[in-house]
């Protein structure tokens, strides 16, 4: 792909599309500046630590964080060090029935728990809390209500943490990502679903949501400096 085509794509979107991409790089950049002058990072922030994240712990200590307002919510942890390229853990983000739109039930409901909330997307971090990459997970991994992916695309923009704590900045800088790329997370939940068809055709007799062989249904790298350089191009262009 030439340099400047990635530009030239953000300059061919609607007005309001672009306003909303710039905001939401704006927001990023303002975020990563409070922690920078903090000296720290997003994962030090919320694990109150530099030390490497606890495997399989999910932080902040004392239970998610959610939103009661947007009803969104979130928590970080690590499987290993190091993952996948370099990955020091990874956020979970999900939506609460309550902060849905309208009209949208799930195809399968969480065992025993009527109000479960759907899982969106996981963000992959490196060590300085820089995302390397987005995915989606299969039913059983964080024991959703499960939702078919147009319903799931309906849920992004409802997507937001506005709350001090544990940070303000991880809260923003976590909201703002959901801006910057919603589309890829769109193509990234239609994929999941394809995913699990495929899955269900190759092993009929079995449960393609609780296949404990298929973890991650979908993942997409991303570089969100070079992100932010091409949205900063269509203001100057």
């Amino acid at each position: 792909m030439p340099p400047d085509a990635g530009t030239h794509r953000f300059q061919r979107l609607p007005l309001l599309e672009r306003e909303r991409l710039v905001a939401a790089a704006h927001e990023i950049e303002a975020c990563r500046r409070v922690m920078a002058r903090a000296g720290e990072t997003m994962i030090a922030r919320l694990t109150r630590s530099d030390a490497t994240p606890a495997c399989w712990q999910h932080y902040p200590d004392g239970g998610d964080v959610y939103d009661p307002v947007s009803h969104a919510q979130y928590y970080f942890h690590s499987h290993a060090e190091p993952g996948v390229d370099g990955e020091a853990g990874h956020f979970h983000t999900f939506l609460r029935p309550a902060g849905m739109p309208s009209g949208l039930v799930p195809e399968r409901r969480a065992p025993g728990a009527h109000l479960a909330p759907c899982h969106l997307v996981a963000i992959s971090v490196d060590r300085t809390g820089a995302p390397l990459r987005l995915f989606t997970t299969n039913r059983w991994v964080t024991e959703e209500a499960w939702y078919p992916s147009a319903a799931v695309e309906a849920m992004l923009d409802s997507f937001a943490v506005d709350r001090p704590d544990p940070s303000w900045a991880v809260n923003r800088w976590l909201t703002a990502l959901f801006r910057l790329y919603r589309d890829e997370m769109q193509l990234l939940l239609r994929a999941r679903d394809e995913a699990l068809r495929r899955w269900q055709a190759a092993h009929p007799d079995g449960d393609a949501l609780e296949d404990r062989g298929l973890e991650v249904a979908s993942t997409m790298r991303i570089d969100l400096d070079a992100r932010l350089v091409e949205v900063a191009r269509t203001t100057a262009g």
